[in-house]
This record gives C-alpha cells, sequence and structure tokens, in this order.
C-alpha cells in the first residue's frame, strides 16, 4: 500500500507546497508579445512554501528550466527571497511598470503560474533530495515540456559554500551570495557544497543551489509517496496560499499546460 513514510535509508527533513511560475521578457507598453518558448521569457521561478515553519522562498532557475532528468544534467539555481509572508514573494511575481533612460517605458508582465504541486526535501543517505509531484496542471502540456516540469521528479540538491570561489560562469559574485550566521556557515567546514540539510540553508537570499537530475519516480528511487491533492481551477492552492488574483496573473499555463 502507498506509504507517505519513506525508506528506511531516507528521512524527510521538510514537507510543503511547491509552485512553477515564468515571466515573459520586457516589453514596451501595449505591445506585448505572446510567449511561445524558452526565448521568450525572462525567469522562471520555484516557490518552496515550507510547512511547519511557514517559510516561502523564491528561488530563480539559472537556465530558466529545470534539469534534464534522464540526461542526470546539472542546473544553477539560487533563493531570490525568502519570507515569513507570501506578501513579499506575491510583490515579485506582479506585473512592474519602470522607465529606463534610453529605450522609454517599459512592463515587465506579471508571472505566470505554470505548476503546483507538494514538494519533500529528503535525506538520503550522504545526499538530498527536492522530490515533488504535481497537482496541476493534470496533464502536462508545451509549457512544462520546454521549462521541463515533469508530472514527478526528484533531484540531488546541495547547497554551495558562499565562501568558496565559484566555476567560471556560473554561480553568484561573492557580494551577491548568501550571507548565513556562524552556527551555519561552520557547517560547511571548507567544503564547497553541503546536502540541504538543515532546510534552513534554503532561508537565505543568495543561497546558491546545484540541482542534478535524479529521478521521475519517486516511489522507486526514495520509497516515498507525495500524494497531491486533486486541484481544480476552484481550489487550486496557489492562489489562496500566495494570495494571487487570477484577475491579474493569467492561469492558461497553469490549468491547460498552454502558453497564454
Amino acid at each position: 500500500m502507498p506509504s507517505n513514510e519513506p525508506a528506511q535509508d531516507t528521512s524527510v527533513l521538510e514537507r510543503g507546497n511547491i509552485y512553477f511560475f515564468y515571466r515573459p521578457r520586457v516589453h514596451p507598453p501595449g505591445e506585448e508579445p505572446p510567449p511561445r518558448g524558452l526565448d521568450d521569457i525572462e525567469r522562471s521561478y520555484i516557490v518552496l512554501h515550507a510547512k511547519g515553519r511557514n517559510m516561502y522562498r523564491l528561488i530563480l532557475i539559472g537556465r530558466k528550466r529545470l534539469p534534464d532528468i534522464g540526461k542526470r544534467e546539472k542546473e544553477w539555481a539560487f533563493v531570490y527571497k525568502a519570507s515569513r509572508t507570501p506578501r513579499e514573494i506575491e510583490e515579485d511575481l506582479r506585473e512592474q511598470d519602470y522607465e529606463t533612460k534610453t529605450q522609454g517605458e517599459r512592463v515587465r508582465p506579471a508571472a505566470r503560474p505554470a505548476g503546483e504541486g507538494v514538494y519533500a526535501l529528503v535525506r538520503h543517505e550522504d545526499h538530498t533530495h527536492l522530490a515533488y509531484a504535481l497537482s496541476l496542471p493534470k496533464t502536462p502540456g508545451p509549457v512544462q515540456k520546454a521549462l521541463q516540469i515533469e508530472r514527478e521528479a526528484s533531484y540531488v540538491a546541495s547547497v554551495k559554500n558562499p565562501e568558496a570561489p565559484s566555476p567560471p560562469e556560473a554561480g553568484l559574485p561573492p557580494e551577491e551570495a548568501a550571507n548565513y550566521p556562524e552556527h551555519l556557515q561552520e557547517k560547511f567546514r571548507g567544503r564547497r557544497f553541503l546536502p540541504v540539510d538543515p532546510p534552513e540553508l534554503l532561508d537565505y537570499p543568495g543561497a546558491q543551489i546545484l540541482l542534478v537530475g535524479a529521478s521521475a519516480d519517486i516511489r522507486s528511487e526514495l520509497g516515498l509517496d507525495l500524494h497531491p491533492e486533486r486541484e481544480t481551477e476552484r481550489n487550486a492552492e496557489i492562489f489562496r496560499d500566495l494570495h494571487l488574483s487570477k484577475s491579474e496573473f493569467k492561469v492558461e499555463p497553469l490549468f491547460e499546460g498552454k502558453w497564454d
């Protein structure tokens, strides 16, 4: 019988809700072209709402898509914001208008929700996994395919030591890296990477995460069933949890898997 309990060699460190977003490219007022692929979007994000501790994290994905699991691909991500309330997260996802000296007024479109589900941070032997299962969309479409959002997936997740140098064209410059309190920084003990244990390592803006594609079958790999709830447009948790307005955030990618 399916179980919420992991296999003996694993332990769940944190559970919560996971949401995926992408933001189309900046455009002049009234001239927003509809996105049709990665080249048409500026950024993509993961939002983790950790239950129990009530921590919201907005995570920016380096190359705008998740790692390819089949190829065991690696991808950088970093914590853009962390907050005890959803307000700061929601504000950053909204449409933003601003003025430039050379191009005049510009609009940064509101981010589009592209997935909703549940996640677990799991300790597995000497490493940690970020595992998730989608509740929306019911059938992943072109948006999820482009962003490589699977119906369920697991990634080996590590946190980079902010005091260690980054490889060329990877990671954040030292001034933007996480500023950990002493008790967390000491856990690195000079190592370049740590498992995400404790999960509080992700509670600091600038925390750098290395994700490596692991498996699309969480139960076989980790002995864990996440059991995402069945969601509909009427009861989707993402809008209540993050205080998003359906009139401001386009919902076609979330419910239909289609580019808006």
